[in-house]
């Protein structure tokens, strides 16, 4: 074989290796991004290289396959649900104290599904690879307890902690958010607390409508109906209706029917007299 035939052989098995390679990145890229979402980009910005935080996505997912996470049982479930009511309804008197508590029951699931809770930048890493769509949340959340704790948060970002907070709550519980507010049936809507914000998610509550404009309804006709007059004899209706007429002259219908009223028969004139003489001859 010549040098030529050699070197030919050796480009394209250089070129062959390189699409490989690059094909590769791209399928572990896609697969990145599609695992981690807003959180790859956010890698990608802290280190400022792709590569470096392709690496560092990739080691988070492999210190995840090391730990024991397990789902929870239904009886656990059920628990943390009820639990996690309580912590609800305390907000409305107790903001800061509720946020406290959401925070504690958010890392006691963590613990029972076997993720460390301690330091909090391993605890972000490890909930990125499974949980990345409410990770954001979860920051937040943390950021705002830090501020309840030296008292700078406000009764608004409390509230805002709680729904952070249960963002990340049913989904390691695998419940539907609803769920969290004792019925997966009921509708939610913030509700007025005293301070005039509005806490937690609470069941809404039919209110009556205030100056809605009043719409005209159409009439619908309806058939005057006579009214007996109260000392009048009732005249039976029925008994005109389709009765054969009697014949003049016979039974109680020739008493009163009879020539009317000024008939010549019944009161003759002077010259109907003298007309009816000449025919008496």
């Amino acid at each position: 074989m010549s040098t030529g035939a050699i070197v030919a052989i050796v480009v394209v098995v250089i070129i062959v290796a390189a699409v490989l390679v690059a094909i590769a990145a791209a399928n572990r890229r896609r697969r990145l991004r599609e695992r981690f979402g807003p959180e790859y980009d956010r890698a990608v910005s802290e280190h400022g290289s792709r590569r470096e935080a392709e690496a560092e996505l990739a080691g988070r997912e492999r210190h995840v396959r090391e730990l024991d996470l397990r789902p929870l049982s239904p009886s656990a479930r059920s628990q943390y649900v009820s639990e996690w009511t309580a912590v609800q309804e305390q907000f409305v008197d107790a903001p800061q104290a509720a946020v406290t508590g959401a925070q504690t029951l958010v890392s006691a699931v963590m613990e029972d599904r076997g993720y460390p809770t301690q330091p909090y930048d391993q605890t972000v890493a490890d909930l990125s690879v499974e949980h990345a769509s409410t990770l954001d949340h979860f920051r937040a959340a943390h950021d705002i307890s830090q501020k309840a704790a030296s008292g700078t948060a406000s009764t608004e970002d409390l509230r805002q902690a709680m729904i952070y907070y249960r963002a990340l709550f049913a989904e390691l519980l695998g419940e539907p958010a609803d769920r969290l507010d004792g019925s997966a049936s009921d509708q939610a809507v913030t509700t007025t607390q005293p301070d005039g914000l509005p806490p937690v998610d609470r069941p809404v509550v039919d209110q009556p409508v205030v100056d809605q404009p009043v719409v005209d309804r159409p009439v619908v006709e309806q058939p005057v109906v006579d009214q007996p007059v109260a000392g009048q004899p009732v005249a039976d209706e029925t008994a005109a209706v389709d009765q054969p007429a009697t014949p003049a002259g016979t039974g109680a219908a020739a008493e009163t029917t009879g020539p009317p009223a000024g008939d010549p028969a019944l009161n003759p004139t002077p010259d109907a007299v003298t007309t009816a003489r000449p025919q008496q001859r």
